[in-house]
């Protein structure tokens, strides 16, 4: 099936005036670490922090006034939830969201909140889903699929024409890819809009779905990732079927990357992203040679992380690249010594973290003492001096 370039037109027509026009902006310093030009389109700035919403409504907008007074249901752990949830209440339709029981309680309650009945049934998405389809069933609601459908499709595609808009000579678009959704549509929009851009598909490596149907082969998914939003074990044949003939090539992308694109937006550019949020960037890191010198338009997808897994993000960034460092020391066991090594540290310019003590531990002598201590540095090479100042004051330490 293909999208036709006139529904992409109509549904921004459509969503005109009910959803934020978001900036597209250069980065000067992102391209200056991943050697491309690179253009962010700050999806996570819309009111649910995700650009889920443009589908939805889209599709909200065109049911009947029958439709409308019976309501919607789709099922969502996460961003298409919210935003089926925030525009069904300010248009006066019911939404009901039917949601794993695995499903984190902070999204439950966001769903919640944003005015959608919800329902915990199933352990999976899967399981999920089939029951959102019996309910449907039942009730005599209304689907809303979350990635295969013309008019979710259609929304998001219209990301494509306000990048284009502000951006017209773009000339790769990475984009990720969980059911599929989202490329559909933006690769429908770019393509028309320009003969010569290349549209990339992003895919964490656990989860190369897309990349298996494309090849032919049923690939093991599955894993921990940090980009559970496009964590999809199978891409929609909807969305297979129109983004096919228009990617010129998808990219796997593995775990740490998706990780310091999540720490550069937080500290590059001030911005919160989650995981599947940074993935175009992610794709950037992972494989700089394939968008070197290239214009760049990066759609920062969505920015609802958990402040928790953020937080260790950001921790284990400072760790990847040691400013944080854990340094083990073994010593007499005398007065003053751990006062001697946090001089030197102190003396060199770098903090002390934590501090762990032990005169317990079998390899070190009876009268001996081995500590650990977390220190924070600037960043490598200050490390180094740390280490190398410590060593000539006779306490040579040990990275752990």
């Amino acid at each position: 099936m293909v999208i036709d370039f006139e529904q992409v037109l109509a549904a921004a027509e459509r969503l005109k005036g009910h959803i934020e026009r978001t900036p597209m902006r250069p980065s000067r310093t992102l391209s200056q670490i991943t050697g491309a030009d690179v253009w962010i389109k700050f999806e996570n700035l819309q009111f649910t922090a995700a650009y889920k919403e443009r589908g939805a409504l889209n599709k909200l907008l065109q049911l009947s006034a029958e439709e409308r007074q019976r309501g919607v249901i789709a099922a969502s752990a996460g961003n298409h939830a919210q935003g089926l949830a925030y525009h069904g209440a300010r248009l006066g339709i019911p939404v009901t969201i039917v949601m794993p029981r695995t499903t984190p309680m902070v999204k439950v309650e966001h769903t919640r909140a944003f005015g959608a009945e919800v329902v915990m049934d199933g352990d999976t998405y899967d399981e999920a889903g089939e029951s959102a389809l019996r309910l449907c069933e039942q009730r005599g609601l209304t689907f809303v699929h979350p990635f295969n459908d013309p008019a979710v499709i259609c929304g998001q595609a219209t990301i494509a024409l306000e990048m284009f808009d502000k951006v017209p000579d773009l000339e790769v678009l990475p984009v990720p890819i969980g059911g599929g959704g989202l490329i559909a549509g933006v690769a429908t929009a770019a393509k028309t809009l320009s003969n010569s851009v290349s549209v990339v598909g992003v895919e964490p490596a656990m989860y190369p779905s897309f990349t298996a149907r494309m090849r032919g082969v049923q690939a093991a998914v599955g894993g921990q990732t940090i980009a559970e939003g496009i964590a999809v074990k199978q891409v929609g044949d909807l969305t297979y079927s129109v983004a096919r003939p228009l990617i010129d090539d998808v990219v796997l992308v593995e775990e740490p990357y998706f990780e310091r694109a999540v720490a550069l937006y937080c500290n590059v550019e001030k911005t919160i992203a989650e995981g599947a949020g940074a993935a175009s960037l992610a794709a950037l890191l992972a494989h700089p040679e394939k968008f070197r010198g290239k214009k760049c338009g990066l759609i920062l997808t969505g920015g609802n992380i958990d402040t928790r897994l953020l937080a260790s993000v950001l921790t284990r960034e400072l760790v990847r690249a040691q400013r944080l460092v854990s340094l083990r020391i073994i010593g007499d066991d005398r007065p003053g010594l751990l006062a001697t090594v946090s001089a030197i540290v102190a003396r060199m310019g770098a903090n002390i973290v934590e501090v762990n003590h032990n005169r317990l531990a079998l390899d070190v002598p009876a009268k001996g003492a081995e500590f650990d201590i977390m220190i924070e540095t600037r960043d490598a090479a200050h490390t180094q001096e740390i280490v190398d100042a410590l060593r000539e004051a006779g306490y040579p330490p040990r990275a752990f």
